[in-house]
């Protein structure tokens, strides 16, 4: 299990301490991690909730118990089978349906087509029963020929989950929050956990549509000619993409940053034998200390990497994996150049630039994302022990400058696999 929180900004108030739920007002900030498997991957998907109210908001029966009065760092884990935590699967929510009960309307001037195994806003969906047009909740397209086949359920009803809490904060607030208790559980499994994997083991069908297909056709030596010294994620989710890669890169590794900038993203405690950046700017890359090897290479026209075969233990990309118009050619590369049993990670978060992200990206739920990431490991298939990984729910940093807008920090993704 990979550990998640790596460290905490804004969560300790002054004079925290220990609180019962039975405390006036008593809030506490805590983790959820649920981990759950797929044919696939294994997949952790984890939420902080730093506003937890221990007397109104209902945590799961089976955790509750042992959070009660506990300090920051006491953990719970629990396992719940098909039906406990979530709604078990129902027959009668996997409909078979005329092509016409999908509504195409359309994203610019492209007609929204149904897709095996994507998601989409119930909203689509016509002449059912008690579906709102403005229904924005997710459902699954399983099939589309010989019959439009739809899947109502939540994507993990059939999984066998396991839920940890750690707390991480309790205090005694001054006033609480008002309105009614919410249901964590929800909370926690709501807006996307399960998309990441396939439907009934059946590829995802991410590459119709001109998926690699851009906004803008300028070659990327124009677009990066000039140099973005800047970080594409706040202070807090870096934080957690560098320890993400400090657990999953070995000592002593020699590294290739794939698509680097000014940043390599590696936790300073991280000794390594070499790390190797791969750009599209000799200033970023001059720029970033890390890097004992500077190559400036556009992988969207050359694919190809300058590196002989097995040079690398692992292969890092950092928010980049979205440009990538030659997806199955890269991975292809990267498979090359690492040695067996290297590692290759990839993070991501919900920011880009606009006229380089690809179409598949833009298209997909946030939390399909990383699905289309697996779907690049699975076409090649040389690689295993695939996982994938989310964090939310973290405070952005007071200081940042888009903290005046939002009160979150970004979200963190990952997918690695090990080369066979």
């Amino acid at each position: 299990m990979v550990p998640t929180v790596a460290k905490l900004h804004g969560f300790a108030p002054a004079e925290a301490q220990p609180l019962g739920s039975s405390a006036p007002h008593a809030l506490a900030a805590m983790e959820f991690a649920l981990n759950w498997q797929s044919p696939q991957a294994a997949h952790t998907d984890c939420l902080v909730i730093d506003d937890l109210q221990l007397s109104r908001d209902v945590l799961p029966q089976a955790l509750e118990s042992d959070l009660t009065d506990r300090p920051p760092g006491h953990t719970v884990r629990h396992e719940f089978a098909p039906g406990d935590l979530l709604p078990a699967a129902d027959p009668n929510a996997r409909l078979t349906l005329p092509a016409t009960a999908f509504g195409r309307r359309r994203v610019g001037s492209s007609p929204i087509q149904p897709r095996a195994g994507r998601f989409y806003p119930r909203g689509l969906l016509t002449g059912l029963q008690d579906i709102d047009p403005d229904d924005r909740t997710p459902f699954r397209v399983g099939r589309v020929e010989p019959e439009l086949i739809v899947d109502l359920n939540h994507p993990l009803a059939e999984r066998h989950l396991t839920l940890t809490a750690r707390v991480l904060d309790r205090w005694r607030a001054g006033d609480g929050h008002a309105g009614h208790g919410r249901d964590i559980a929800r909370l926690i499994t709501a807006n996307g956990p399960g998309m990441q994997a396939r439907w009934r083991d059946c590829p995802t069908e991410f590459f119709a549509d001109r998926p690699f297909a851009r906004s803008q056709d300028e070659p990327d030596t124009a677009f990066y000619a000039k140099p973005r010294l800047v970080d594409h994620l706040d202070r807090t989710a870096t934080t957690q993409v560098e320890a993400l890669y400090g657990h999953l890169i070995p000592a002593g590794a020699r590294i290739l940053d794939l698509m680097s900038s000014w940043k390599s993203h590696l936790p300073a405690r991280l000794d390594t034998a070499e790390v190797v950046g791969l750009g599209m700017n000799a200033e970023e890359l001059a720029a970033n200390p890390r890097l004992s090897e500077r190559r400036v290479h556009d992988l969207n026209r050359e694919p190809r990497l300058p590196f002989a075969a097995a040079r690398f233990d692992a292969v890092v990309c950092t928010v980049s994996v979205e440009y990538l118009t030659q997806p199955f050619a890269v991975f292809a590369e990267v498979h090359r150049v690492l040695r067996p049993g290297g590692r290759f990670v990839l993070t991501f978060s919900n920011r880009w630039f606009p006229p380089k992200v690809i179409r598949a990206w833009q298209t997909c739920h946030e939390f399909e994302r990383p699905g289309l990431v697996l779907e690049y490991f699975l076409r090649h298939g040389g690689f295993r022990d695939l996982e994938t990984f989310s964090l939310r729910g973290l405070p952005r940093p007071a200081d940042d400058k888009y903290a005046d807008r939002l009160t979150q920090s970004d979200p963190v993704y990952a997918v690695w696999g090990n080369r066979t």
